[in-house]
Protein backbone atom coordinates (compact mmCIF):
# COMPACT_ATOMS: atom_id res chain seq x y z
CA UNK A 1 0.00 0.00 0.00
CA UNK A 2 1.47 3.35 -1.09
CA UNK A 3 0.80 6.66 0.67
CA UNK A 4 -1.02 9.15 -1.61
CA UNK A 5 0.81 12.05 0.07
CA UNK A 6 4.48 11.02 0.19
CA UNK A 7 4.51 7.86 -1.97
CA UNK A 8 6.10 5.72 0.77
CA UNK A 9 5.22 2.02 0.76
CA UNK A 10 3.39 0.85 3.88
CA UNK A 11 2.54 -2.64 5.15
CA UNK A 12 -0.81 -4.06 4.04
CA UNK A 13 -3.57 -3.09 6.49
CA UNK A 14 -1.74 -0.03 7.88
CA UNK A 15 -4.13 2.74 8.86
CA UNK A 16 -1.52 5.54 8.80
CA UNK A 17 1.63 6.12 6.73
CA UNK A 18 4.69 5.29 8.84
CA UNK A 19 6.63 8.07 7.07
CA UNK A 20 4.29 11.13 7.07
CA UNK A 21 1.32 10.07 9.23
CA UNK A 22 -1.29 10.41 6.45
CA UNK A 23 -4.52 8.48 7.05
CA UNK A 24 -4.65 5.54 4.64
CA UNK A 25 -8.07 4.04 5.39
CA UNK A 26 -11.62 5.36 5.68
CA UNK A 27 -11.66 4.27 9.33
CA UNK A 28 -8.50 6.30 10.03
CA UNK A 29 -9.99 9.36 8.33
CA UNK A 30 -13.17 8.98 10.42
CA UNK A 31 -11.10 8.59 13.59
CA UNK A 32 -9.13 11.78 12.84
CA UNK A 33 -12.30 13.72 11.97
CA UNK A 34 -14.06 12.66 15.16
CA UNK A 35 -10.98 13.50 17.20
CA UNK A 36 -10.74 16.96 15.60
CA UNK A 37 -14.47 17.76 15.90
CA UNK A 38 -15.22 15.91 19.08
CA UNK A 39 -17.46 12.92 19.10
CA UNK A 40 -20.96 13.35 17.73
CA UNK A 41 -22.10 11.86 21.04
CA UNK A 42 -20.76 14.90 22.92
CA UNK A 43 -22.79 17.38 20.86
CA UNK A 44 -25.54 19.28 22.66
CA UNK A 45 -28.61 19.65 20.47
CA UNK A 46 -30.74 22.80 20.73
CA UNK A 47 -34.11 22.14 22.32
CA UNK A 48 -37.55 23.37 21.35
CA UNK A 49 -37.69 26.47 23.60
CA UNK A 50 -34.27 27.77 22.62
CA UNK A 51 -35.18 27.36 18.96
CA UNK A 52 -38.53 29.05 19.58
CA UNK A 53 -36.80 32.05 21.21
CA UNK A 54 -34.46 32.31 18.21
CA UNK A 55 -37.42 32.24 15.84
CA UNK A 56 -39.16 35.04 17.76
CA UNK A 57 -36.06 37.22 17.51
CA UNK A 58 -35.70 36.43 13.80
CA UNK A 59 -39.37 37.27 13.22
CA UNK A 60 -38.92 40.69 14.81
CA UNK A 61 -35.74 41.42 12.83
CA UNK A 62 -37.35 40.27 9.59
CA UNK A 63 -40.53 42.27 10.23
CA UNK A 64 -38.51 45.46 10.78
CA UNK A 65 -36.52 44.94 7.57
CA UNK A 66 -39.66 44.11 5.58
CA UNK A 67 -41.52 47.17 6.87
CA UNK A 68 -38.62 49.49 6.05
CA UNK A 69 -38.40 48.09 2.53
CA UNK A 70 -42.16 48.33 2.02
CA UNK A 71 -42.27 51.92 3.30
CA UNK A 72 -39.49 52.88 0.90
CA UNK A 73 -41.37 51.26 -1.98
CA UNK A 74 -44.64 52.90 -0.93
CA UNK A 75 -42.98 56.31 -0.74
CA UNK A 76 -41.64 55.79 -4.25
CA UNK A 77 -45.22 55.32 -5.41
CA UNK A 78 -46.54 58.42 -3.66
CA UNK A 79 -44.23 60.92 -5.38
CA UNK A 80 -46.35 63.52 -7.23
CA UNK A 81 -45.99 63.19 -10.95
CA UNK A 82 -47.37 64.53 -14.19
CA UNK A 83 -47.68 61.06 -15.73
CA UNK A 84 -50.97 60.04 -17.31
CA UNK A 85 -53.47 57.91 -15.38
CA UNK A 86 -52.89 54.71 -17.37
CA UNK A 87 -49.17 54.80 -16.62
CA UNK A 88 -49.87 55.50 -12.92
CA UNK A 89 -52.21 52.49 -12.76
CA UNK A 90 -49.50 50.22 -14.20
CA UNK A 91 -46.91 51.80 -11.90
CA UNK A 92 -49.12 51.25 -8.82
CA UNK A 93 -49.76 47.62 -9.77
CA UNK A 94 -46.02 47.09 -10.30
CA UNK A 95 -45.30 48.67 -6.95
CA UNK A 96 -47.83 46.40 -5.22
CA UNK A 97 -46.21 43.40 -6.91
CA UNK A 98 -42.75 44.57 -5.77
CA UNK A 99 -43.97 44.83 -2.17
CA UNK A 100 -45.31 41.26 -2.32
CA UNK A 101 -42.02 40.01 -3.81
CA UNK A 102 -40.01 41.76 -1.07
CA UNK A 103 -42.19 40.16 1.59
CA UNK A 104 -41.99 36.64 0.10
CA UNK A 105 -38.30 36.58 -0.83
CA UNK A 106 -36.83 38.40 2.18
CA UNK A 107 -37.59 35.52 4.58
CA UNK A 108 -36.15 32.89 2.27
CA UNK A 109 -32.99 34.92 1.59
CA UNK A 110 -32.51 35.90 5.24
CA UNK A 111 -32.69 32.35 6.59
CA UNK A 112 -30.87 30.65 3.69
CA UNK A 113 -28.00 33.13 3.43
CA UNK A 114 -27.43 33.37 7.18
CA UNK A 115 -27.66 29.64 7.91
CA UNK A 116 -25.32 28.74 5.04
CA UNK A 117 -22.80 31.47 5.92
CA UNK A 118 -19.69 30.92 8.04
CA UNK A 119 -21.80 31.99 11.03
CA UNK A 120 -24.20 29.07 10.42
CA UNK A 121 -26.91 31.01 12.22
CA UNK A 122 -29.45 33.78 11.86
CA UNK A 123 -29.34 36.75 14.23
CA UNK A 124 -31.88 35.03 16.50
CA UNK A 125 -29.88 31.80 16.59
CA UNK A 126 -26.70 33.76 17.34
CA UNK A 127 -28.48 35.57 20.18
CA UNK A 128 -29.41 32.29 21.88
CA UNK A 129 -26.13 30.51 21.03
CA UNK A 130 -27.19 27.90 18.47
CA UNK A 131 -26.28 27.09 14.88
CA UNK A 132 -27.39 24.86 11.98
CA UNK A 133 -25.13 22.01 10.81
CA UNK A 134 -25.26 18.96 8.60
CA UNK A 135 -25.00 15.46 10.07
CA UNK A 136 -21.20 15.77 10.24
CA UNK A 137 -21.45 19.10 12.10
CA UNK A 138 -20.25 20.99 9.03
CA UNK A 139 -21.67 24.15 7.51
CA UNK A 140 -24.64 23.57 5.21
CA UNK A 141 -24.82 24.78 1.62
CA UNK A 142 -27.14 27.51 0.38
CA UNK A 143 -29.15 24.84 -1.46
CA UNK A 144 -29.62 22.76 1.68
CA UNK A 145 -30.54 25.91 3.66
CA UNK A 146 -33.09 26.75 0.96
CA UNK A 147 -34.56 23.25 1.14
CA UNK A 148 -34.70 23.51 4.93
CA UNK A 149 -36.49 26.87 4.69
CA UNK A 150 -39.17 25.59 2.32
CA UNK A 151 -39.54 22.35 4.30
CA UNK A 152 -40.70 24.56 7.19
CA UNK A 153 -43.90 25.04 5.19
CA UNK A 154 -44.59 21.33 5.66
CA UNK A 155 -43.71 21.58 9.37
CA UNK A 156 -46.22 24.41 9.75
CA UNK A 157 -48.88 22.97 7.46
CA UNK A 158 -49.56 19.96 9.66
CA UNK A 159 -50.79 22.06 12.61
CA UNK A 160 -47.20 22.95 13.64
CA UNK A 161 -46.55 19.34 14.62
CA UNK A 162 -43.44 19.42 12.43
CA UNK A 163 -42.02 22.04 14.79
CA UNK A 164 -43.30 20.50 18.02
CA UNK A 165 -41.56 17.15 17.41
CA UNK A 166 -38.22 18.92 18.03
CA UNK A 167 -39.08 18.71 21.71
CA UNK A 168 -39.48 14.93 21.57
CA UNK A 169 -36.86 13.56 19.14
CA UNK A 170 -33.52 12.24 20.35
CA UNK A 171 -31.45 14.88 18.56
CA UNK A 172 -34.05 17.65 18.88
CA UNK A 173 -34.84 17.63 15.15
CA UNK A 174 -37.96 19.21 13.71
CA UNK A 175 -39.54 17.74 10.59
CA UNK A 176 -37.72 20.23 8.33
CA UNK A 177 -34.41 19.13 9.93
CA UNK A 178 -35.15 15.51 9.03
CA UNK A 179 -36.04 16.55 5.47
CA UNK A 180 -32.87 18.65 5.04
CA UNK A 181 -30.58 16.28 7.02
CA UNK A 182 -29.60 18.99 9.51
CA UNK A 183 -29.10 19.47 13.23
CA UNK A 184 -29.46 22.61 15.30
CA UNK A 185 -26.72 22.48 17.93
CA UNK A 186 -25.56 24.60 20.83
CA UNK A 187 -22.33 26.43 20.02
Amino acid sequence: MFCPKCGEQNPEGAQFCHNCGMALTIQAVDMLRNKAMGSLDSVKYAGFWRRFAAYLIDSIVLAIVQWVLMIVLALMGSVPTTMNQDFMDVFSASLAFAIIVVYLFSGWLYFSIMESSELQATLGKMAVGIKVTDYNLNRISFGRATGRYFAKIISAFIFLIGYIIAGFTEKKQALHDFIANTYVVVK
